[in-house]
């Protein structure tokens, strides 16, 4: 339970670790809130041989808010942060609704919103929120800086598009549409634990309450994220019925390609997230009709 011998090194600005990390490459690591970094390390799973330590960073914690433009939260924003932001909480409910359901405060405490996109579990919540929100994610080097949708930046199981000398250093959130409601749950063997199946739920409807937009992505049912947006697209053009979304529903089990485990067979966790997903989309779609 001890890691295999590494270099520490604290970088003092984003340049410093960022020109660290071309030097060094896949040798380095980046150490910010390490909930998922120190445990594969103790195990040695991971064997770094240089940690570059991200957290006097200041400029990568920052939360900028807007309600008509995009909302952009540094990557070492810790989750505990985003938790208690009364602004987050109001222009983006799916994320409020869904960080409660990550681990335990004491994870929340340090873990970051960056590190976990970045380390790519794919029975992790954020990844599967980011991707409902329509999220960017900003991947920068020593030489040059890219944007991705999350959508795009989730390739496997703990596998990003990030390369050997780049870092995510920023989020970016569009902001929701009018009259846009959402809902994210999970299962999972005991509170705090990874999600067995989780879901996230958004709809958006017109002034007639017909659908205009919808969007619905599970975790912990495939190597990544899995967006159903295709299935969810039956509901477009139409008032939301009971009907309409069990279809959807059924539509998304068919979708879904879950891989089981010592908790879930295969077929419970298709069941489950066939469960999940109805009652998901018939909660943000009440909350779209009552502007909640």
């Amino acid at each position: 339970m001890k890691p295999a011998p590494f270099r520490y090194i604290a970088a003092t600005s984003l340049a410093h670790a960022l020109a660290l990390k071309s030097e060094y490459g896949d040798e380095a690591k980046f150490l910010a809130g390490g909930q998922s970094l120190m445990p594969t390390m103790n195990f040695r799973l991971a064997r770094p041989t240089v940690l570059i330590d991200i957290n006097g960073i200041d400029e990568l914690s920052a939360i900028h808010l807007s309600d008509t433009g995009p909302t952009r939260i540094g990557a070492v924003t810790r989750y505990r942060a985003l938790e208690r932001d009364a602004g987050i909480a109001r222009i983006f409910p799916l994320i409020r609704e869904a960080l409660p359901e990550i681990a335990h405060p004491q994870i929340r405490n340090r873990g970051t919103i960056g590190g976990n996109l970045s380390h790519a579990d794919p029975a992790s919540e954020m990844p599967a929120v980011s991707v409902a929100l329509q999220a960017r994610l900003r991947l920068q080097s020593a030489t040059q800086e890219r944007w991705v949708a999350a959508s795009d930046f989730f390739l496997g199981s703990l596998t990003t598009d990030l390369q050997f000398d780049e870092m995510l250093t920023e989020i970016e959130l569009p902001p929701p549409n009018p009259r846009s409601g959402s809902c994210f749950m999970e299962i999972a063997r005991r509170r705090g634990d990874f999600a067995i199946v989780g879901v996230a739920a958004m709809v958006t409807l017109d002034d007639n309450t017909q659908c205009t937009d919808v969007r619905l992505v599970f975790c912990g049912v495939g190597e990544m994220p899995v967006d159903s947006g295709e299935a969810a697209s039956l509901l477009i053009g139409q008032i939301v019925t009971d009907d309409a979304i069990c279809a959807v529903a059924a539509s998304a089990q068919q979708m879904i390609d879950p891989g089981g485990s010592v908790h879930a067979t295969a077929d419970y966790q298709r069941h489950i997230a066939g469960v999940m997903a109805e009652r998901a989309l018939t909660t943000a779609n009440r909350r779209a009709r009552d502007g909640q």
